[in-house]
């Protein structure tokens, strides 16, 4: 019988001298902070049908948006991914185009698969009575975090060109991308907002990520240290402080329903500098989180966590969903479909919480088969894609409203 103690002393001895726990543990910290934060400042309303509809505790409680501040750590993610893809570049085999189809593929298995098996579910659950409302809440939900793959793919296919910016510029490299950003964010908040293009804020999506994703190349390069590292953390805090109170910035690193501005959909410059400082702090927290993690029994869930990363990240939705939607048909259940604003409901959601990192587990052992290669060649094998394919784009026209 297999031990937990046994199991620590397997990854411990399985883990190569060479490898980087520090950027694995990074990794894992804002991987975590993903489904912490849906399941903490997402909540639903129930109408009198009997329906779920969105809501946030942030639009009673704005108080709490210094939350937001914690649990908004995708600048680490695409941190530590930048830094490990430059890694990944410089061991490669074979030809760009090569390393980039694997990358792309290994990334596109999960995605595809979590949409195949919604698009598939949603007829049985509205045969079962559940109301089209809730399938178009869920299947929003479920969605909305898997922007981030798509825009992870695209900096990914950028990694040749950031290197080449990191030689060429060094830790400024990224310096320009957050121009880019402020320049965007004066035309549509300046004075001369009224006049501008809806479409304008679209502009910032590709360089207010690809910021710390290039921050993280530059890193893995040599070309960031700690001195670097202390102006990141410095200048960020500062400008993140002066957008905050000078200009008047909304305080939420996330959406809030009711709010017409938003930090993150497209990012702010104020996502930049939280960014900035979050990478700046990282940095120069390097070397003692990597003597943290010398110890087995700490680094032993970060193991699991990053095996599990897309697991994590496509179903984490569906395991709150698992708890609220059989919930709904109960009526008003505090914390789950009960209106976010109170006490009460931040307590009893707290409460929650565990029942949907169980979940969780239970939809990602089976779930954890779609990040698993798949197997090719055959006719079957060919269908099985295709069809998938198939449901994975009508799953998306509902999601988006386009059905």
């Amino acid at each position: 019988m297999t031990t937990l103690a046994t199991t620590i002393e397997k990854i411990e001895a399985r883990t190569p001298a060479h490898r980087d726990r520090a950027i694995d543990g990074l990794r894992a910290l804002a991987l975590l902070t993903v489904p912490t934060g849906h399941w903490l400042l997402g909540g639903f309303t129930l109408d009198a049908g009997g329906a779920l509809h969105n809501a946030s505790p942030l639009a009673a409680f704005g108080g709490f948006a210094p939350v937001s501040w914690v649990l908004q750590m995708l600048g680490i993610f695409f941190l530590v991914g930048g830094y490990a893809s430059v890694l990944s570049y410089r061991r490669r085999t074979s030809t760009t185009a090569a390393w980039l189809r694997q990358r792309v593929v290994r990334l596109g298995r999960p995605v595809l698969g979590v949409t195949a098996v919604w698009a598939a579910a949603m007829p049985l659950l509205y045969a079962l009575g559940v109301p089209e409302t809730t399938l178009r809440t869920g299947s929003t939900l479920v969605i909305q975090p898997l922007w981030f793959v798509g825009v992870y793919t695209v900096v990914t296919a950028l990694t040749p060109y950031c290197v080449r910016a990191a030689h060429t510029m060094g830790g400024w490299a990224a310096a320009p991308l957050l121009v880019s950003v402020a320049v965007v964010d004066v035309l549509r908040y300046g004075p001369y907002a009224d006049t501008m293009p809806s479409w304008l804020s679209m502009v910032n999506i590709l360089p207010g990520w690809l910021f710390a994703y290039q921050l993280g190349v530059s890193w893995g390069e040599g070309r960031i240290g700690r001195r670097g590292a202390r102006v990141l953390l410095i200048g960020g805090t500062l400008l993140f402080a002066a957008l905050l109170v000078v200009f008047h910035y909304p305080a939420s690193m996330v959406g809030v329903p009711g709010e017409t501005r938003t930090n993150s959909h497209p990012p702010s410059l104020l996502v930049l500098a939280l960014a900035a400082a979050q990478s700046g702090a990282a940095i120069l927290l390097r070397d003692r989180i990597g003597r943290l993690l010398s110890r087995p029994a700490l680094w032993a869930p970060v193991v699991v966590i990053n095996l599990c990363a897309m697991t994590i990240l496509c179903w984490h939705q569906t395991a709150m969903l698992a708890a609220a939607v059989p919930a709904s048909f109960l009526g008003p259940v505090a914390g789950l479909t009960t209106s976010p604003d109170s006490l009460g409901w931040i307590v009893a959601r707290l409460t929650w919480m565990p029942l949907f990192a169980t979940l969780l587990v239970l939809i990602g052992w089976y779930a954890r088969r779609f990040d698993a290669p798949w197997q090719t060649g055959t006719r079957a094998s060919k269908a099985r894609r295709a069809a998938a394919g198939l449901l994975a784009a009508g799953f998306a026209v509902f999601a988006l409203g386009l059905a």
